[in-house]
């Protein structure tokens, strides 16, 4: 099948390729419809590594994604060709000791799309586990089936808060994790959540929502804007999701006592921050990897109208200009949150 491959760092063909996949009786095949340019994709792409995780052989990108079923196995009932669906990308061992004690994310033989030597999903067809294959309602479109992805790492950093209706929260970082964490703290029951960047731009497409409050930490520290809204007690929930190690000189300031401090994203380097200072707030801290049981819930809030992701969607690419699509995202402009690839309409 053609498929979108990275072949080393900084050089992608978009060609044929012959990737091994076998029909499974609790297994559908899904023709792939749209898919989501993540950050990681892009770091694959310009880094040819993240961590512990090298490409050392070509690799198809891409693990957002929607499309339709046009198989399914033999033991398949809640499925049917036909059903638009988006797919959770992680397949876990699920006899393993982390999934049997219900943290399947966290199982450490996860075959995840797009992380070496797994293939991505962007080529036309892929087969999937059923169990990990969610169907969407009609009216959800393939653009918002593709970002459940994304949205689902929102939602687990928003459970892990333990958010209590009418708490203010802080979203340190305007990026599209940023951004869905902030969406699914208010849906969680937060009154008012501050979003804080760099990016003017960013800033702009976040500040279109209700409930959320933008703040440029160029203009405005953010220790200050915090203590202003609060009248100096501080957010019940702070979220880190912008992977800057700066972000953590001064965190532990603006969360409120007997506050939460939840790390969604990851700084490629050593971080310090004052022990000292949230052992005197009993500050609880709390950490995200990806998402567990998180797809069905946000689909049903996207299903809802309560969550609207489309005003986060930048730019939409044909497949044929998936190489051009990579180029951009690796530029980072400001006012790019999503880009898709579309491989089949609506």
């Amino acid at each position: 099948m053609k498929a979108l491959v990275l072949e080393e760092k900084r050089k992608l063909s978009l060609r044929e390729i012959d990737i091994v996949q076998q029909m499974g009786p609790s297994d559908v095949r899904i023709r792939i419809a749209r898919v989501g340019i993540c950050g990681s994709d892009v770091h694959y792409y310009t880094h040819g590594k993240i961590g512990p995780f090298i490409v050392s052989e070509p690799m198809v990108l891409g693990h957002e994604a929607a499309g339709t079923i046009i198989e399914v196995g033999a033991e398949v009932t809640h499925l049917r060709v036909g059903d638009r669906v988006c797919m959770e990308p992680g397949i876990p061992d699920m006899s393993s000791k982390a999934s049997r004690a219900g943290h399947y994310n966290l199982d450490p033989s996860v075959r995840f799309w797009a992380t070496p030597p797994i293939h991505g999903c962007l080529t036309p067809q892929v087969i999937h586990p059923a169990a990990f294959t969610f169907k969407l309602p009609d009216h959800v479109s393939f653009t918002e089936g593709a970002m459940v992805e994304p949205f689902a790492v929102g939602m687990q950093a928003a459970t892990k808060a333990r958010l209590q209706p009418g708490d203010t929260a802080v979203v340190v970082g305007s990026g599209p994790i940023g951004i869905m964490v902030a969406l699914a703290a208010l849906a969680g029951g937060a009154a008012r959540v501050i979003v804080a960047d760099l990016a003017a731009e960013k800033l702009a497409i976040a500040a279109q929502y209700d409930g959320i409050i933008p703040v440029n930490i160029r203009e405005t520290p953010l220790v200050e804007k915090v203590a202003e809204l609060t009248g100096g007690w501080g957010a019940e929930a702070v979220f880190e999701a912008s992977g800057s190690p700066k972000a953590f000189s001064n965190i532990m300031e603006f969360v409120a006592p007997a506050g939460v401090l939840i790390l969604v994203g990851m700084p490629i380097e050593p971080v310090s921050f004052d022990v000292v200072r949230a052992q005197s707030k009993e500050i609880r801290i709390e950490t995200v990897f990806r998402y567990a049981n998180m797809y069905e819930k946000a689909i049903a809030l996207i299903a809802s109208g309560k969550v609207n992701l489309h005003p986060l969607l930048s730019h939409t690419f044909p497949f044929e200009e998936s190489i051009p699509a990579f180029e951009r995202a690796a530029e980072g402009r400001p006012a790019d949150i999503k880009l898709q690839i579309e491989l089949e309409a609506r």
